[in-house]
């Protein structure tokens, strides 16, 4: 059965009260996991508070006991690779073997100037993520000392110590749909996949791509767990839902359509898996059906934390019923 996992815009408001609430919440509610995403700030003002990444997860694995989690994603262009493996290692052993380490390219402008970062043309960004992603693998899964030298990192005999307890370290997730360039690294590096905002169809062939890719490489398709991230309007009644997805009015591939017709495009392409209770489990199933083993709901709103306890009682309850 496809596992449910929340996933939280860290930059998006977040702040320790919010957090607390929301780990919380995933622990004691049925959650698999928790993610979150690694910015200083958004691509648009106003900027929001933004709690830093790995000190957050470093109170999260320390106050739950169940619940996996993980950055989504941290970007190599302003997150070292040889800190992020060192980090990723000592969440992994704190939390019992929870943590997932979830990386990428980088892509947000605004937050590399700001903050003083070179973000890169897409030929750079994905070239130090490569690179990145042989650093990082390299010290969590090698007992012997690493040297490599590279562009944009060099390792002259390094050993990670302490070494993970759990062997290799924790899963390397990489997120990202490009079939050129982020999936032949996922077939290389990765023991997760997630693919960000497509629907289930579009999931089915990018996951069907990734096959390929593994059987060219030698890798059995089942090494690499598949999942995805996609948005989550859950709505209690239509009367919420028609508030929560009132912005489509202004949306010209939405604003002709009913809010059920509205529904079934949102899930189609990706954007969001919007609904009250019956229609957000039939969209589950059908990234279940696709081949997805979790799903990271993004959930945009960090006061709702009611309708995380309405979401739990009601679609996972539903879900689970119809998956057994």
């Amino acid at each position: 059965m496809v596992a449910l996992s929340l996933m939280i815009e860290g930059q998006n408001g977040l702040t320790w009260d919010h957090w607390k609430d929301l780990v919380a919440a995933a622990e004691d509610l049925g959650f698999a996991g928790l993610f979150r995403s690694d910015h200083f700030t958004n691509a648009r003002p106003p900027d929001k508070p933004s709690l830093e990444m790995v000190t957050s997860l470093t109170y999260l694995a320390d106050r739950t006991r169940r619940i996996h989690f993980g950055p989504l994603v941290a970007p190599f262009s302003f997150r070292d690779p040889t800190i992020l493996a060192r980090q990723a290692a000592a969440l992994d052993d704190l939390s019992g073997g929870r943590m997932i380490l979830g990386v990428g390219a980088g892509w947000q402008e605004r937050e590399h100037t700001l903050f003083g970062h070179d973000l890169g043309d897409i030929p750079t960004r994905m070239s130090r993520m490569e690179e990145g992603l042989e650093v990082v693998t390299r010290l969590l899964k090698s007992d012997d000392p690493v040297t490599y030298a590279g562009n944009y990192y060099h390792l002259s005999g390094a050993t990670l110590l302490p070494r993970p307890s759990r062997p290799g370290g924790p899963p390397v997730l990489i997120g990202g749909n490009g079939p050129r360039r982020t999936l032949p690294l996922v077939a290389r590096f990765a023991d997760i996949w997630n693919a960000v905002f497509i629907g289930p169809d579009e999931f089915r062939e990018r996951s069907a791509a990734l096959d390929a890719l593994l059987g060219a490489s030698g890798r059995a398709s089942t090494s690499v767990r598949r999942t995805a991230m996609i948005n989550l309007a859950f709505s209690r009644d239509e009367d919420e839902l028609a508030r929560r997805l009132s912005w489509r009015e202004r949306d010209a591939n939405l604003a002709a359509l009913s809010l059920d017709a509205a529904c079934d495009h949102l899930l189609a392409t990706g954007r969001s898996i919007a609904g009250t209770a019956d229609r957000v489990v039939a969209g589950i199933h059908a990234f279940a059906h696709a081949g997805a083993d979790e799903l990271m709901l993004q959930w945009l709103d960090l006061d709702d934390i009611a309708g995380l306890e309405a979401f739990a009682t009601t679609v996972m309850l539903k879900f689970a019923e119809s998956a057994s």
